[in-house]
């Protein structure tokens, strides 16, 4: 019997094709209800997944045959990933063929935060006018606080500097800069405190819980402006409704949210100085392409050296 493999999100054709054209046994089964995942993991040796698929526990334990997890994207929290390790399932991801997509969306808001584009869009759809009330900043000369100075934090420290801001960078794991001169290196009270745009590049880990709640919005600068292109949950976003409210952050962009689809009613969206995308941080042709390319190699080189 062949290495069967079984993509349950939507891949790029190219990377199903290189698949199969390595000899691999691929079938294309998306949107999956829980039930139906369970029932058809099994046959498998192999999953590439998105972030639509959620493997937890209850379905791992029906991949009898299961060898290899492959997210293809970098976050890997739709995944019970000590849970597979300990049924011996190997689980990979494609940690930088979308990064640069993420910051340059990231940099999209900063610059939609800036200059008012999102309202200034949908003021005019409503048959507005706003022109006196729009008036922005320029970004050039302000400082960007960067949470997280992985591959994305660097490649939007990059960015921003060749417009002419400022950057500086946390990270609870690094003391120095992966790129030189990307960005300087300050704790985490000191990029609150000087920051006037703070970008967060961090997963979510749910036993630490929000990086950015009340106390971290009290230590910020008045009218900072905050970029969430990272994951929900790294911001409260109670504390941060408030922070807005009483006028400590002037402005907020979020690709992601605690809750996806977060719901019609949420208090966020009664909010002006706002820049939304629906988690579309990896959503270009380019990084897709790359996505596919990065996890179908993956899972052609797992097999193959299965033999």
């Amino acid at each position: 019997m062949g290495f069967k493999v079984l993509a349950s999100d939507p891949l790029a054709a190219e990377a199903i094709e290189a698949m199969r054209g390595a000899g691999l046994e691929v079938d294309e089964k998306t949107e999956l209800s829980v039930d139906e995942l369970k029932a058809e993991i099994g046959a498998y040796d192999a999953i590439v997944i998105r972030s639509a698929t959620k493997l937890r526990a209850e379905i791992l334990d029906e991949a009898s045959n299961l060898k290899l997890i492959v997210r293809a994207g970098v976050g890997l929290d739709n995944i019970d990933v000590e849970h597979a390790q300990g049924k011996g399932i190997e689980v990979r991801n494609t940690p930088a063929a979308s990064s640069n997509s993420v910051a340059e969306l990231a940099l999209g808001h900063i610059l939609s935060l800036a200059r008012h584009i999102g309202r200034g869009t949908a003021s005019m759809k409503a048959g507005k006018w706003e022109k006196k009330q729009l008036k922005g900043i320029e970004i050039d000369g302000k400082t960007l606080g960067i949470v997280g100075i992985g591959r994305i934090g660097c490649s939007l420290a990059k960015k921003a500097q060749a417009l002419g801001m400022k950057t500086i960078a946390y990270d609870a794991y690094l003391d120095t800069c992966p790129v030189a001169g990307a960005a300087e290196m300050v704790d985490f009270d000191r990029l609150l405190a000087e920051s006037d745009f703070i970008s967060l590049h961090i997963p979510f880990d749910p036993s630490v819980g929000a990086t950015l709640g009340a106390g971290a919005f009290a230590k910020m600068k008045d009218g900072v402006r905050i970029v969430d292109c990272a994951r929900g949950g790294v911001i409260d976003e109670a504390a941060l409704v408030a922070a807005v409210e009483s006028g400590k952050v002037a402005g907020v962009a979020l690709d992601v949210f605690e809750t996806e689809p977060p719901s019609a009613d949420h208090p966020v969206f009664a909010l002006d100085p706002v820049s939304f995308t629906p988690h579309i941080g990896a959503s270009t042709v380019e990084a897709q392409s790359r996505v596919g390319r990065e996890a179908a190699q993956i899972v052609v080189d797992f097999a193959a050296a299965q033999g």
